[in-house]
């Protein structure tokens, strides 16, 4: 079948199943879909609501670690989701079976976009409803709206990494390759403690880690700006999802 010759409507449905079943296979993966979920809502709720003070007091912290653990969360989902199951698949010889299915050439790595936004979105969801019933979180409808955004749109970043990363390493190695580079980024930008915590030098480097420029657009809509240009933030990231999308797409075309 030539793609080629398919209405968008067809298009669109070959886009749709593809997402749909890459959804559906990682939902039912309790090894990704359980740490993908939980972990960012766990430490929201010990960090954010149990020693963040909660209704007891200001809010300032569970503020910040609701913009935070909001990046954190949606970082891992979009680097486990491409980094680990590409290099799998990759290695299993998928995206070789893949390429010889008459399919979009682009679903594949469209399918696992939306996977990573929709997890996004639920991880997104799940701390929005711990911030504001236990740790008295209250923000404008706008500004719940586009933390969302925020954080659905954030993936891309993460997903280009995420996608170097599967087509660089193998899948035995891309698991450990994934957290050398996730919990230390995480760590490093401000997103388990407030930079002003942490040694000096780590704030002065922390502005090389894409995680803390996401995380910097977010605390702006959150009420908790530590400063810095909006659009260098945007711009930067930006900047990074391009370098590191043709950098793995340079590696997907070298492997056939």
């Amino acid at each position: 079948m030539n793609t080629m010759a398919l209405t968008p409507a067809q298009l669109l449905g070959c886009y749709y199943l593809e997402a749909k079943y890459e959804f559906l296979r990682l939902w039912r993966t309790p090894s990704f879909v359980l740490p993908s979920l939980l972990f960012p809502s766990m430490f929201y709720i010990l960090f954010g609501v149990l020693l963040g003070g909660g209704r007891a007091g200001n809010d300032e912290a569970a503020r910040y670690l609701l913009a935070s653990y909001g990046v954190f969360g949606i970082m891992g989902a979009a680097l486990f989701g491409f980094g680990v199951n590409v290099a799998i698949e990759r290695e299993r010889g998928f995206l070789t079976l893949k390429r010889a299915l008459p399919m979009p050439p682009g679903a594949y790595l469209v399918a696992k976009l939306i996977m990573a936004m929709i997890f996004a979105l639920i991880i997104s969801l799940m701390l929005g409803v711990i911030a504001s019933t236990m740790a008295g979180v209250s923000l404008s409808a706008s500004q719940w709206l586009l933390l969302l955004m925020i954080n659905v749109i954030g993936t891309l970043p993460f997903s280009a990494m995420g996608l170097l990363i599967g087509t660089t390493f193998s899948g035995q190695a891309s698991p450990a390759i994934v957290n050398l580079i996730y919990l230390p980024m995480a760590f490093l930008s401000g997103l388990w403690l407030p930079l002003s915590m942490l040694p000096k030098f780590i704030g002065t480097l922390a502005p090389v880690w894409p995680s803390h420029h996401l995380v910097q657009i977010a605390l702006k809509v959150v009420g908790r700006d530590t400063g810095g240009s909006l659009g260098m933030h945007v711009l930067v990231l930006i900047v990074i999802t391009i370098a590191f999308f043709v950098l793995a797409r340079r590696r997907l075309v070298e492997q056939g």
